[in-house]
């Protein structure tokens, strides 16, 4: 059985998780990068018989500083969670920043958060991890400060497949380019969206192919078009199959993007149902269509592709 993870929305933890290994940053997707820097904590964590400790924020800075930056996130926290449970990870700080946090001194995160609040023994970051007021604070920092402050950093060096530095953003890239298969090997799982089933207009009963409607929130806008996916319910282990339509749906003059699943040999009420939905290939680009008729044709051409993808 897998363990909980504590969550603390602060830096006020119990002294149980005092002294531990810490990692820091956004760990936005969780990808290979990222999955190498908790894999050595992991071994750190066996060695010296310590707990691991996560700090990320919500929103992420990037998103806080820029307003108009809306769909930016690769997982949600609730995701983020899951899988850093196959990490042995004991707890997490989801930090809220905001204007006040955004001005902590570098060095005053150092002494009162890392030294003080944490006691932390192990602190793991990215090569490029900034912090405090105007980001003036550095890997180079922590380092010069590690004696002072009794912990010692490791931060590996970056993770590269082909010349390419697994990187968050890199993922963003290839989601808007709609690599979804480039982007499940980086993430070593199929990159998926979590969302509650709301009531659309429809449309796609109407035509013959019922879908269910989910809000993308503030998740990364993949490339527009047509997916064969898998679909997990909350609290039921057995997967669905199915196809998926991410877009504007240019036939129906559709202006909010939005993302319908079609699901395979499945009938029932999902309303309200919190789903996730897993990429699994991408299958065309979104395209406009005369009419109905043509629309109903092609979304039956694509049902075949999808259903060879998911071997059903």
């Amino acid at each position: 059985m897998v363990k909980k993870i504590k969550i603390f929305n602060n830096f006020k933890v119990d002294q149980k998780y005092k002294g531990s290994i810490i990692l820091i940053g956004n760990f936005d997707g969780l990808h290979l990068g990222h999955q190498k820097l908790f894999n050595q904590a992991k071994k750190y964590k066996k060695k010296y018989k310590i707990k691991i400790g996560v700090i990320t924020f919500d929103p992420i800075p990037k998103m806080f500083f820029n307003k108009k930056l809306k769909n930016y996130r690769i997982s949600n926290f609730n995701q983020k969670v899951d899988f850093l449970k196959k990490f042995n990870v004991d707890f997490v700080i989801n930090k809220k920043f905001n204007r006040k946090f955004s001005k902590i001194k570098s060095y005053n995160f150092i002494k009162n958060i890392i030294f003080q609040k944490l006691q932390a023994k192990y602190i793991f970051v990215s090569n490029n991890f900034r912090f405090g007021n105007k980001r003036e604070g550095d890997v180079k920092l922590l380092k010069n400060m590690s004696i002072k402050f009794k912990y010692k950093i490791v931060n590996p060096s970056p993770l590269k497949i082909k010349k390419k530095i697994i990187s968050s953003t890199l993922i963003r890239k290839l989601l808007e380019r709609g690599k979804i298969n480039e982007v499940n090997k980086h993430l070593n799982r199929s990159w998926s969206i979590q969302g509650k089933v709301q009531k659309g207009r429809m449309m796609g009963k109407k035509i013959g192919f019922p879908t269910c409607n989910i809000d993308l929130g503030n998740y990364v806008i993949s490339k527009p078009g047509v997916y064969a996916v898998r679909i997990k319910r909350d609290g039921i282990k057995n997967e669905l199959k199915g196809i998926a339509n991410l877009g504007y749906r240019p036939t129906f003059n559709q202006k909010k993007i939005l993302l319908e699943v079609n699901i395979f040999n499945f009938t029932g009420n999902l309303y309200n149902k919190n789903l996730s939905v897993e990429f699994i290939k991408f299958i065309r680009g979104e395209k406009k269509f005369k009419g109905v008729d043509q629309l109903r044709l092609q979304i039956k051409k694509d049902i075949i592709i999808a259903k060879n993808v998911n071997k059903l």
